[in-house]
C-alpha cells in the first residue's frame, strides 16, 4: 500500500475530529500523512479539492466483517477463487469508506464450507499474501469456535507466523449465547446455509459433546496470543460470569453481547463493547437479542463494526447522529478512533489529527442518503465518484 506522493488540500469542508466538527475547514495531506487541520483556508501551493460543504471523516476501522465469506461462497456449495474474491471485495470496501479491515474468518469445522479449518487457513494465507497490493489496510480476525478442538493447531501456526491480527472466541452451541433456543439455531442455519434437520442435529450433538474441553483450549490459545501481543475478543456473551472469566483470559473486546447483563458487565470490567452496524441501523436484532441502537444511545457501546454488511457503517453513523441527537464526532468515533484504540492502532490511524496517516473520506450528505465522494488511504486516492 503506497502513500500518496502528491500533497493535497481539501477545503470548504466540515472536518470531523474526535472532539468536534469544524465548519468551513481545511485539511492538508503531505507524504501520506495529515499535515494540518484548521478552520478556514490553508495557505499552500498544493492541489486543492473543494468539498463543497461536505464532510471529511476518518476512514472506518472495521474490526469484524464476515463479508469475505459471502464473496467466496455466495451460495451454499458455490465457491469462487480466493484471490478474486479478496481483490474484488477490497474495491467494494474502499467504496464504503472502510480503510482498515479485519476480515473475520471462522474456524468451525462442519458448519459451512468456508468455515472448515483447512479452507479458513487457505483464505487467511491468501489474504496475507495479497495484503501489500490491496488498496486498503487489510488484516485478519480469526474466529475460533471453541467446540472445535481440531482447529487449535491451525490457529497456533497462524498466530506464530504473524498471520492473525485479532483472535476471538465464539460458541454457537444452542441454549446460550446468540442462539438461546435450538429452534432459532436450526432456523438460521437451515435458511442461510441450507442444512438439513439431520445435519443440524449432528452439528448440535458434536458441539454439546465438545464443550467440556473448551476452557483449556481457550486458555491455551489466549496464552499464546497474549505472548505475541495479539488482541483478544469474545463473541455473543450472555452473562456477567462469562465476561468475568473471559476477562481473566485477557479479553479486551466483547462482540455483540446478547443482553444488558453482559453489556454492563463488559463495561464495568473495562472491556470494549463492539456492536453490529446492521442491528444499529435497523433498530433491532435479527434474532431478538440486544438492540445495538438502544445500547449506543444509552452510552453503553464503544465500537460499531460492519458485521456482515460493509455498506451499513456509513449510514449508521449518520442515522445515529440524526435519530439520537448524537454529536457527529461521537458517532464517527464508534467506527474509527475507538476500534483503532481497542486493537492498538490509534497512535497512527483512526482519527483526523495531525501526524496520523491520511486515511479519510469526503462525504456528500446533502441528498436523501449520505454518499462517499472520495476515499483516501495513506493519502492516496482509492475510490472516487468524480
Amino acid at each position: 500500500m503506497r502513500a500518496g506522493d502528491q500533497a493535497l488540500v481539501i477545503e470548504n469542508a466540515q472536518v470531523v475530529t474526535p472532539e468536534e466538527t469544524l465548519e468551513g475547514a481545511s485539511l492538508k495531506i503531505e507524504s501520506g500523512m495529515i499535515a494540518e487541520i484548521k478552520a478556514g483556508k490553508i495557505n499552500s501551493g498544493a492541489p486543492r479539492l473543494d468539498a463543497r460543504g461536505g464532510y471529511v471523516l476518518p476512514g472506518f476501522v472495521d474490526l469484524h466483517s464476515d463479508a469475505l465469506e459471502k464473496e467466496i461462497e455466495p451460495r451454499p456449495g458455490t465457491f469462487f477463487p480466493n484471490n478474486i474474491a479478496i481483490i474484488e471485495l477490497d474495491k467494494k470496501l474502499a467504496a464504503c469508506g472502510i480503510t482498515t479491515i479485519f476480515h473475520a474468518l471462522s474456524f468451525a469445522e462442519g458448519e459451512i464450507g468456508v468455515r472448515s479449518n483447512k479452507m479458513a487457513t487457505q483464505i487467511i494465507t491468501e489474504i496475507n499474501r495479497l495484503a501489500p497490493q490491496l488498496k486498503i489496510n487489510t488484516k485478519v480476525h480469526a474466529r475460533y469456535e471453541i467446540t472445535d478442538a481440531l482447529a487449535v493447531p491451525y490457529l497456533e501456526e497462524l498466530l506464530r507466523c504473524g498471520g492473525i491480527q485479532l483472535l476471538s472466541f465464539m460458541d454457537h452451541t444452542p441454549g446460550q449465547g446468540q442462539f438461546k433456543e435450538v429452534a432459532s439455531f436450526k432456523q438460521y442455519f437451515s435458511a442461510v446455509y441450507e442444512k438439513t434437520d439431520a445435519e443440524l442435529d449432528k452439528i448440535i450433538d458434536q458441539k454439546v459433546l465438545a464443550r467440556a474441553s473448551r476452557h483449556s483450549l481457550i486458555e491455551r490459545l489466549a496464552t499464546l496470543a497474549k505472548s505475541l501481543n495479539i488482541p483478544l475478543a469474545s463473541h455473543d456473551d450472555d452473562c456477567a460470569a462469562k465476561i468475568r472469566w473471559l476477562g481473566e483470559m485477557g479479553i479486551g473486546i466483547s462482540e455483540f453481547p446478547v443482553n444488558l447483563e453482559a453489556l454492563k458487565a463488559a463495561r464495568e470490567a473495562g472491556i470494549y463493547v463492539c456492536l453490529g452496524a446492521p442491528n444499529a441501523l435497523r433498530g433491532n436484532s435479527r434474532l431478538g437479542n440486544l438492540s445495538a441502537r438502544e445500547a449506543i444511545f444509552s452510552g453503553l457501546a464503544d465500537i460499531v463494526c460492519s458485521d456482515y454488511t460493509p455498506m451499513a457503517i456509513l449510514h449508521v453513523v449518520f442515522t445515529l447522529h440524526h435519530l439520537g441527537n448524537l454529536p457527529l464526532n461521537q458517532s464517527v468515533n464508534l467506527v474509527s478512533l475507538n476500534p483503532a484504540q481497542a486493537v492498538g492502532l490509534a497512535d497512527r490511524l483512526g482519527s483526523l489529527e495531525t501526524g496520523k496517516r491520511a486515511d479519510l473520506m469526503v462525504v456528500d450528505a446533502s441528498g436523501e442518503v449520505p454518499r462517499i465522494v472520495k476515499t483516501y488511504v495513506a493519502g492516496g486516492e482509492v475510490y472516487s465518484t468524480c
